[in-house]
């Protein structure tokens, strides 16, 4: 990435425009983000060169908490410094927040009509599948990545750690996650591990590496500011690994909702625009009314705002380290087993038969004719509305 911010003064207001449109419409998660992105920056508008992009996503990646939305930042920052960043990030965010918060309103009312548990029951159903799918989808090119028999084996206990961990750890998940990468940056050993810094660089890359630790100090006042905080800055690879961490606190820990009020929320984060992280937002609904639906976004979103403002100069070099390297090639296999897991807990969640009906149904229209999330989840939860007029129980 080689990106010269100075000479790409493109408009505030344009990218406020551009990026609140990207995040109207991006339902599908990640990769609808990633192309609307793409279509804008690179094809339409040549902000960006499609190289630059690519390596782009990649740092993205490498860092913890929601890559599309670090590579939206990320790509405003390219073209308006840290302004353009904190803007195009707002922008990107802003719209499925407030989505998902009038949702959370509706479907965590004191009375909602059956009609609305019944929806939020059906698509509850759906999300122990779609977190199956979520984690089969990156098992292949995570494989292709690991060569030779001894490597392949880690890779496999890696995922079987994963997987073991969101079933019976919870909250502990992340230390497994930290483990793997550690694990396999001592298997590879510390003197491939390290390269010469350029002069000057240095300083640069400790504020980057320093900038989640502080957060920490200052997102640990309360027990809602921590739990976001560890959703935005520990969740390494983003995504559906955010679940068992959430589901820990949110429902067993502090009982700020039931585990059906939580497969709710899951359920909102899919079939609403912008990052799952979202999530977050709804369990902070819970736990403290708006104000704590937006104190929790702010949190579980300021690492990744910190992360490309603080250090975006330094995410190439921080990319190319082999130490960095091998320690996302033992947490990221490790990341996949989480999702795989997190199923689990989530099935187990289901309260009712017709609810495991749809589960497999689901499980056919992801896995099997391949249909897409948002789509299934619609499907899941008309259903389910159907279920409550016959007078089905759906709380």
């Amino acid at each position: 990435m080689h990106h010269d911010v100075s000479q790409r003064r493109v408009s505030l207001l344009t990218i406020a425009r551009e990026w609140g449109r990207i995040g109207l419409i991006g339902f599908g998660g990640p990769p609808a983000h990633i192309t609307l992105l793409r279509e804008l920056c690179v094809r339409r508008r040549g902000w960006v060169p499609a190289r630059d992009f690519e390596d782009g996503i990649a740092a993205a990646n490498l860092l913890p908490g929601p890559a599309s939305t670090q590579l939206a930042i990320l790509n405003a920052w390219w073209l308006r410094g840290a302004w353009g960043a904190v803007v195009g990030g707002v922008c990107f965010i802003l719209p499925g927040l407030v989505m998902i918060l009038a949702l959370a309103a509706l479907f965590l009312a004191g009375d909602p009509p059956r009609w609305v548990n019944g929806a939020a029951a059906g698509a509850g159903s759906a999300v122990a599948a779609v977190a199956v799918q979520a984690g089969w989808q990156m098992v292949p090119d995570s494989r292709r990545r690991t060569t030779g028999r001894r490597a392949r084996a880690r890779w496999a206990g890696y995922v079987t750690a994963g997987v073991l961990a969101a079933v019976l750890l919870g909250a502990w998940l992340v230390l497994v996650l930290i483990a793997a990468g550690l694990a396999e940056v001592a298997v590879r050993g510390v003197r491939r591990c390290r390269e010469p810094a350029p002069p000057g660089g240095n300083a640069r890359l400790w504020l980057l590496l320093a900038a989640v630790p502080v957060s920490a100090g200052l997102a640990s006042l309360s027990a809602l500011t921590w739990v976001a905080y560890k959703v935005g800055a520990l969740s390494y690879g983003g995504g559906f690994v955010i679940i068992p961490l959430m589901r820990a606190d949110a429902v067993g820990a502090h009982g700020w909702m039931t585990d059906g009020q939580f497969l709710n929320a899951v359920a909102l984060g899919q079939i609403t625009p912008g990052p799952v992280v979202q999530t977050m937002a709804v369990v902070g609904y819970a736990a403290a009314g708006i104000g704590g639906g937006l104190l929790a976004s702010l949190v579980a979103f300021g690492p990744s705002f910190l992360l490309i403002v603080l250090g975006g100069h330094q995410l190439e070099r921080l990319r190319a380290m082999p130490a960095v390297q091998a320690f996302f090639d033992g947490a990221g296999p490790a990341v996949i087993g989480a999702i795989l897991g997190s199923a689990v807990p989530l099935a187990l969640a289901l309260r009712h038969p017709w609810q495991w009906g749809l589960l497999g149904l689901a499980a056919v229209l992801l896995l099997v004719l391949r249909r897409g999330v948002v789509a299934t989840l619609l499907v899941a939860g008309a259903l389910g509305v159907a279920a409550a007029q016959a007078g089905w129980a759906v709380t």
